[in-house]
């Protein structure tokens, strides 16, 4: 007979002095990390920066975007964000669940003749 695995999980209060220490690190941790979003980081001109605002204005994360996009790799997301080169489906995917659509534009500079 295979042996039943029980998982039980044991859960307790915070006291006051725990709740405060615990505040303190993270104050302290985020002082000496900070996040990318007080780093100042920003995405090149052009899609990248349209796709990143479009994600953090409906507060995803690059993995529940990749998510919800069927990619396997939240890194594609990054990628993109980045100004770095990624398969057209997959910026295909990303703007489709961001309701942005991906198309090409004739450039206006060449001449008809050329």
């Amino acid at each position: 007979m295979a042996k039943k695995k029980i998982n039980k999980r044991v859960t307790r209060r915070f006291s006051e002095a725990e709740k405060q220490r615990y505040r303190t690190i993270r104050q302290q941790t985020e002082e000496e990390f900070p996040s990318a979003r007080r780093c100042g980081r920003v995405s090149p001109p052009g899609i990248p920066s349209q796709i990143r605002a479009a994600r953090e204005a409906r507060g995803l994360t690059w993995y529940s975007l990749a998510k919800q996009a069927g990619i396997p790799n939240s890194n594609t997301v990054r990628d993109v964000e980045q100004g770095r080169d990624v398969k057209l489906t997959n910026l295909q995917a990303i703007a489709r669940v961001l309701d942005l659509t991906v198309e090409l534009v004739e450039n206006g500079s060449r001449s008809a003749t050329e």
